[in-house]
């Protein structure tokens, strides 16, 4: 039988093991440079924010059928930069109308204009109750503005997330950063599927409120931007705002015709669409494009 050990005994052999460990323990990342980068992922398990090379973006000039909401969200964005009040803001509605690329395009613009002291952070669905380690983050960088950022963002049946997500926009003790906005974006305007809505009202013992407590959420959003499927007119002129852009030598009629027959195919028009249209004629045109 091993004798008992002393305590001075114990404690050399648990700094041994606490040393070991330590070894075998990865090193801490160093914080990331904030400065060097527009945009950064925010990777929840290391607590840190991964800057991005290169933000995949269009140019604003190219974002058509949607001017009164991206004049809406251009300006909510200055008045945030410039330290004024303003709202988060949901982008909701038709799929690939541009809802993310008007938040990045928004964010481009204005941090041109403030001397890149915006920045875009980017947080996946699945690490929304990490946000309020993200906000202390940023809440000890006053010196710069964080838009925080997720696209596709909505709730499924069971998922109780969304009340990490309505705690840290409104609630909590500290509230919400001064130096940060929350944009988000969803083909749901209350973020939750309308059969998830309609079960509660069905099973809960005060159905009005188990209603209330889930579309409460979206009402952390001042601002609710509606996206909606865009005419055939709004499509070519998508489609024509792209072949002025890359130059390409198609004529606008010719242009059109193969537009409609694409969109027919597809069963649907919008800008997604539009561009997908743009990429398939530029590689059968020879003409190289970026986006």
């Amino acid at each position: 039988m091993p004798k008992d050990l002393s305590q001075d005994e114990l404690a050399a052999t648990l700094s041994r093991i606490a040393a070991a460990l330590e070894r075998l323990a990865p090193a801490p990342l160093p914080p990331a440079d904030l400065g060097s980068a527009a945009a950064f992922i925010w990777n929840a398990p290391a607590r840190r924010l991964e800057p991005v090379a290169k933000v995949n973006r269009v140019d604003m000039s190219l974002l058509r059928g949607i001017d009164q909401t991206r004049d809406i969200l251009i300006d909510n964005t200055r008045r945030f930069a410039a330290g004024l009040p303003a709202n988060n803001a949901l982008l909701w509605g038709a799929r690939g109308m541009g809802k993310s690329s008007l938040v990045k395009a928004a964010h481009h613009l204005v941090n041109e204009e403030t001397g890149n002291r915006l920045k875009l952070v980017e947080i996946h669905r699945e690490d929304i109750e990490s946000l309020p380690q993200l906000m202390t983050l940023i809440r000890a960088r006053r010196d710069l503005s964080f838009i925080v950022f997720c696209d596709d963002l909505s709730f499924d049946a069971n998922d109780t997330s969304y009340k990490s997500l309505k705690a840290a926009l409104e609630g909590g003790i500290e509230g919400r950063p001064q130096n940060m906005i929350f944009y988000a974006t969803s083909n749901r305007r209350h973020l939750l599927p309308r059969d998830m809505m309609e079960n509660e009202r069905s099973t809960a013992i005060n159905p009005s409120e188990a209603v209330q407590e889930k579309v409460s959420l979206s009402d952390r959003f001042g601002l609710w931007l509606g996206f909606h499927n865009c005419s055939q007119d709004e499509f070519f002129e998508m489609i024509e705002g792209y072949a002025r852009h890359f130059k390409l030598g198609i004529k606008p009629e010719e242009m059109r015709a193969q537009a409609v027959e694409w969109a027919t195919t597809r069963g649907s028009r919008s800008g997604r669409v539009a561009w997908q249209f743009v990429q398939d004629l530029a590689g059968r045109l020879g003409v190289k494009i970026e986006g």
